[in-house]
């Protein structure tokens, strides 16, 4: 008999994503650029590249587990 090879399924073959930012997210990031430049006027254009690549950084570095919290007697 002829064996049938199994597919994986698109889930599965996917690799995974790392966290993409949300439009919320990278908005919000680009909002307190702006903050941070006192509100004064500029370009949203960049403010939200900026958050967008600052976001999308962030999500790629691996990030470390937490030491375990020792209780204190």
């Amino acid at each position: 008999m002829p064996t049938t090879k199994k597919t994986p399924s698109p889930q599965a073959r996917k690799p995974r994503a790392k966290a993409i930012p949300t439009r919320e997210e990278i908005a919000l990031r680009a909002y307190q650029i702006y903050l941070e430049r006192g509100g004064a006027p500029g370009n949203a254009f960049e403010d939200w590249t900026r958050a967008e690549r600052e976001l999308l950084d962030s999500a790629a570095k691996p990030r470390r587990k937490a030491a375990p919290k020792s209780k204190a007697a």
